[in-house]
């Protein structure tokens, strides 16, 4: 039988670039049991710990919503808590240094229906209480395309919908963060959005949504620039964060996941290098953050692979730009003192 997993991820290794460089992970996921059937069904403080160990600096996590361990009982808007109270667990125990020094879901991002508008404020109260010291806001996903192949998050035309935005504006009134995805071609939708809501802050996950799979396949011709003028778009936007990573996604349109030897740091940062740079520059390294997205990702690389093709990709910014992609950025965002 061929090795699978991380005996699989092992075929390829190589030495840390800068193994000195700070890192806050701005995302990734738990999991006792994974939703629906995938690689990597279960993901738990182990499994993490062995990961960020796995030789780069990173001091820091921030765990974000994943449909886990939810409440089994009580009103359907309460029962995301559990999530929450389930993570607060993990992060105790994190910080208690028994897993290595750096500190796991040191923020907590929850999940919340904003199309309950108003009504969403006694749950995000709910998701506080259960972590005091850690929540920092949720992500409510909008991904939608009219393709039928294409997995819908949510309905169409939902950042246009009054409801959505008035649980915005409860969450903007909370001080709370509101993180997203979204497929490219509802960029200018988000841009849109998020000039509505000028004091929220506004987290795009996975390089805005890149698909060159399905519909998408065979077509950067079309793809990749009209990516580039949402991406362009929504930078003008100043509250909006981008998040640099979920490359390692199927949809992404890369084969890494299906090859005999895993792929490494430079193709990665070959084939990724010029989408990447090109949010650093619209969004600035200030409003940008390098993400693991783990353990989804890790079904193409491993971890050191994977930032030692973060560092490869951004060695043209300076010290400075490159402390605020790997670490600044994140840490300021979420709070997390480092």
């Amino acid at each position: 039988m061929p090795p699978s997993g991380n005996e699989w991820l092992a075929l390829t290794t190589e030495p840390i670039l800068e193994p000195e460089l700070p890192i806050c992970d701005p995302h990734h996921h738990f999991w006792v049991q994974r939703p629906e059937p995938a690689d990597y069904q279960q993901y738990l403080l182990p499994d993490l710990a062995a990961d960020i160990n796995s030789g780069h600096n990173v001091r820091s996590t921030v765990f974000v919503e994943a449909r886990s361990e939810y409440r089994t009982d009580g009103p359907e808007e309460f029962r995301p808590v559990g999530e929450v109270e389930f993570v607060q667990g993990i992060a105790d125990e994190s910080a208690t240094g028994a897993h290595g020094e750096g500190r796991a879901a040191a923020a907590i991002i929850g999940r919340a229906d904003l199309k309950m508008g108003d009504g969403v404020r006694p749950a995000l109260e709910a998701l506080q209480a259960a972590s005091p010291n850690r929540f920092r806001g949720i992500r409510h996903s909008v991904g939608w395309d009219p393709h039928p192949e294409v997995e819908n998050r949510e309905v169409e035309g939902l950042l246009q919908r009054d409801d959505y935005l008035a649980g915005a504006r409860v969450l903007q009134d909370m001080g709370l963060i509101l993180e997203t995805s979204v497929y490219f071609p509802q960029l200018p939708e988000l841009a849109e959005f998020a000039r509505q809501v000028p004091d929220l802050t506004i987290v795009l996950n996975h390089i805005g949504g890149m698909m060159r799979t399905g519909p998408f396949a065979n077509r950067d011709d079309e793809v990749i620039p009209q990516w580039r003028d949402g991406i362009d778009a929504v930078a003008s936007a100043p509250n909006v964060v981008m998040k640099l990573g979920g490359i390692g996604m199927p949809r992404i349109g890369f084969d890494w996941h299906t090859r005999e030897t895993p792929v490494g740091s430079e193709e990665i940062a070959d084939s990724v290098g010029d989408w990447m740079r090109h949010c650093l520059d619209r969004f600035g390294p200030d409003h940008c953050m390098f993400e693991s997205n783990f353990p989804v990702d890790k079904v193409s690389f491993s971890y050191h692979v994977m930032y030692n093709a973060f560092k490869r990709l951004s060695q043209g910014y300076s010290a400075t730009e490159r402390a605020a992609a790997f670490h600044d950025t994140a840490t300021r965002v979420y709070r997390i003192a480092s």
